[in-house]
C-alpha cells in the first residue's frame, strides 16, 4: 500500500473538519471518478453489517475502478453531527477527484445517509441497510438520486416497517428488498446483501 491509499488495504486517515477530527479508512482506486461512502450505526467505530460487508465492498469495488471511504462518526448517536461527518467525507472524496458518490449506511446510518444525500450535489444514490425511519424526512427530496432499501423480515431491533415507510415516502428511482429470516445485522443473508449492494452501486455510479 502506498501513501495515496492505492492497494487493497485501506489507508487510515484523520480528516480535520470544522467540527473536530474525523477518522476514515480509504480504499483509493487510481484515477477514480466515482466511489462509495460507508458508515454503520449507533455502535460507532468502523462497524459493519452482513459479515464484513464494508471491507469486502472496499476491496471489491477497487477492482471495478471505484474508491471507497469508510467513516467513523465522531458521535454515533447524534444524527445531525453524523450527517456533518458524512458530508465532510463526501467533500474529501470530491477533493480527490471524484464526481459521483453513493452513500451506504446501516441502521442509524441509513437515516444519516438519506439526510446527507439530500444536502449534497455529489451524491448519486443511497443504500439503506435495515434503516431507522426516524430522521428520514428528507427522503422525498432525494430525486434525481436513487434509493435502495434492504431489510430483514426477522429484524427485532428496527421493524421492516421502517423501510416500508421510507420506501412509500420516496420518489423517483427506488428499490426495496425484504429478506426472509434475516435479522438486524443481516448476517443470515450476507452474500445476497453483498451482491445486491455491489451491483446497485456499480449500476448507479456508471449510469
Amino acid at each position: 500500500m502506498t501513501r495515496d491509499g492505492s492497494g487493497e488495504e485501506p489507508w487510515a486517515h484523520r480528516l480535520g473538519t470544522r467540527w473536530g477530527p474525523l477518522d476514515v479508512l480509504l480504499y483509493e482506486a487510481p484515477g477514480a471518478r466515482a466511489g462509495v461512502l460507508l458508515a454503520g450505526g449507533v455502535g460507532g467505530g468502523f462497524d459493519t453489517p452482513a459479515r464484513g460487508l464494508f471491507p469486502r465492498l472496499g476491496e471489491e469495488l477497487l477492482r471495478h475502478g471505484l474508491s471507497t471511504l469508510r467513516v467513523k462518526y465522531r458521535n454515533p448517536t447524534d444524527l445531525s453531527e453524523a450527517v456533518r461527518d458524512v458530508l465532510a467525507g463526501v467533500d474529501f472524496l470530491v477533493a480527490r477527484g471524484l464526481e459521483r458518490v453513493a452513500l451506504v449506511g446501516h441502521s442509524f446510518g441509513g437515516a444519516v445517509m438519506i439526510d446527507a444525500a439530500a444536502r449534497s450535489p455529489w451524491v448519486a444514490s443511497v443504500v439503506g441497510l435495515a434503516p431507522q425511519s426516524h430522521g428520514t424526512e428528507a427522503v422525498a427530496k432525494l430525486p434525481p438520486r436513487s434509493l435502495l432499501l434492504i431489510h430483514g423480515l426477522a429484524d427485532t431491533v428496527l421493524s421492516p416497517s421502517c423501510s416500508l415507510s421510507i420506501y412509500d415516502r420516496a420518489r423517483g428511482r427506488k428499490g426495496l428488498e425484504l429478506l426472509p429470516g434475516a435479522g438486524h445485522v443481516l448476517d443470515e443473508d450476507a452474500e445476497r446483501v453483498f451482491l445486491r449492494v455491489r451491483d446497485w452501486v456499480l449500476q448507479e455510479l456508471r449510469g
